[in-house]
């Protein structure tokens, strides 16, 4: 059937990288926190397009998980939605900022928490299709707790739940945020092979 047939194709296909040429660029809105571009690439046919693309600094994320097994998140309004959104402490990165560092200091400022042992979770590409934003996660054990500094018109609750009741809040369709629901499965199947 169809599928024989499927398989030698696709991995004759995968030698062959795909790419795409910027020919000209424009800009179109430069903001506090992206700029977006038009752009006109030639595609490998040798034909043009155009793509609309939202440049973004990237962002830090960080699972914190306590001894007992919980983790704290931040439930926050996220205007673009119109609804108030369960996430893991996170933040935009500045220019040339290195990612763990915001990861740290998000921690800090969001959940007034520090800890011992960071954990590489890698990095996410949210919005492949235009956005060129990266977000690497991390989760943090050993946590100790100091005071809490939010940013200027920062408004969130802090909530600790245990780490399967955020599982199921993911399972659920209850945690809608993508750097939230990676990081939480991510962490579950790394812990569960430990």
């Amino acid at each position: 059937g169809p599928a024989c047939t499927a398989g030698p194709f696709l991995q004759r296909r995968k030698a062959m990288a795909h790419t795409e040429t910027m020919l000209e660029s424009r800009e179109i809105f430069n903001g506090r926190v992206i700029r977006v571009t038009v752009d006109k690439v030639q595609l490998e046919d040798g034909t043009t397009s155009t793509r609309e693309i939202v440049h973004h600094h990237g962002g830090a994320c960080i699972l914190p998980v306590d001894a007992d097994g919980s983790v704290t998140m931040v439930r926050q309004f996220r205007y673009a939605f119109g609804e108030e959104i369960w996430e893991l402490p996170a933040g935009k990165l500045e220019p040339g900022e290195d990612p763990f560092e915001s990861a740290k200091r998000e921690l800090s400022e969001e959940c007034g928490l520090s800890a011992d042992n960071y954990i590489d979770l890698g990095v996410v590409y949210p919005t492949v299709g235009y956005d060129s934003e990266k977000i690497y996660l991390w989760a943090a054990t050993g946590l100790h707790k100091g005071g809490q500094h939010l940013d200027a018109g920062e408004f969130l609750d802090v909530v600790r739940m245990p780490f399967e009741e955020a599982l199921q809040k993911v399972l659920h369709g209850e945690i809608k945020d993508s750097k939230t629901q990676i990081g939480l499965m991510k962490y579950a199947l790394l812990r569960d092979k430990a």
